[in-house]
């Protein structure tokens, strides 16, 4: 492997608080994943930008996928919150109402968790390499 193509030369990686709550609820909300992901070369500090895939590449383009569970404290990650089943229809009038309800309420939680998880960014996350994980210091932007 290129010395500049080797992941275990990252000592920091600067991420946007944004991207890595905006990647986690893409995940959690929609197909396909979302990772903050940072490109080679790789050196000393890096920027990884959300990015989001069907398809996982990163053995055609050596790149390095961080989850954003893992950027985000734990604590925050256990309360983010689950959509309600929707309630039985008892007409149809009155189940479209109750349907817009619960996700107007689930679209009010997630908007609370994003708070929170902006400022919930850990100080420090592993990173998979060839020789096994390694430890790098996160950065926040912004």
């Amino acid at each position: 492997m290129v010395e500049d193509d080797d992941p275990s030369a990252i000592r920091s990686v600067a991420l946007s608080p944004e991207d890595v709550v905006d990647a986690y609820v893409y995940s959690r909300e929609n197909p396909g994943d979302a990772v903050l992901r940072a490109t080679p070369p790789f050196h000393g500090r890096m920027r990884a930008r959300i990015h989001v895939y069907r398809v996982d590449d990163t053995e055609l383009t050596g790149a390095v996928h961080i989850s954003p569970a893992d950027v985000i404290a734990d604590d925050v990650i256990a309360t983010y919150p689950e959509l309600e089943p929707e309630l039985p229809e008892a007409d149809e009038g009155q189940g479209a109402d109750d349907a817009d309800a619960i996700h107007e309420r689930h679209a009010n939680a997630v908007a609370d968790w994003q708070d929170r998880a902006r400022e919930a960014i850990v100080d420090s996350v592993a990173l998979e390499t060839d020789d096994g994980p390694v430890d790098v210091e996160v950065k926040t932007l912004g």
